[in-house]
């Protein structure tokens, strides 16, 4: 029997590591997001430090040096959990590019593993009809030698 050649196989095995790279550029992606994340919970949990030493400075009546000390403290961490939080909402968006761009190389791999398999089923059944055929030939030689032999005996029977 033949063995099965896929035409495009390198364009299937490019597709295949394509998306690999897909996978780790998703994943990679994710993480950044992830840590992003983490760093703005760190800011607020910050603070609401800030802010709890802030109202505590005003209850105690502190001086107003402190207290002003505390408000800019507060409104420096307050920026950068504004910062932090526009760097959460630009991964979230890399990280859909990503999905969607892992996506395609999903179905362009998928596409080219579809016309394996009906390049393989075409395969198959061309080698089902060679073997048909021959088999057809076998039968039609021994048929036809049968026939011959038969003849031959018959001829000897009326000689």
């Amino acid at each position: 029997m033949a063995v099965f050649r896929f035409s495009m196989q390198n364009i299937l095995n490019m597709k295949e590591k394509l998306e690999e790279q897909e996978k780790n550029n998703f994943s990679q992606a994710n993480m950044r997001l992830l840590e992003a994340e983490e760093e703005l919970e760190r800011l607020r949990r910050r603070l609401v430090v800030k802010e709890e030493e802030l109202r505590e400075e005003v209850s105690a009546l502190a001086d107003i040096q402190e207290i002003r000390t505390r408000e800019n403290a507060v409104e420096i961490v307050k920026m950068y959990v504004r910062q932090q939080h526009l760097v959460v909402l630009q991964r979230e968006k890399e990280v859909e590019v990503a999905r969607q761009r892992l996506h395609e190389a999903m179905k362009e791999r998928k596409t080219f593993e579809k016309l394996r398999e009906k390049a393989f089923d075409a395969f198959v059944r061309e080698e089902n009809q060679k073997e048909q055929k021959e088999i057809d030939e076998l039968i039609s030689y021994r048929h036809g030698v049968q026939g011959i032999q038969a003849g031959k005996t018959a001829g000897m029977e009326n000689a």
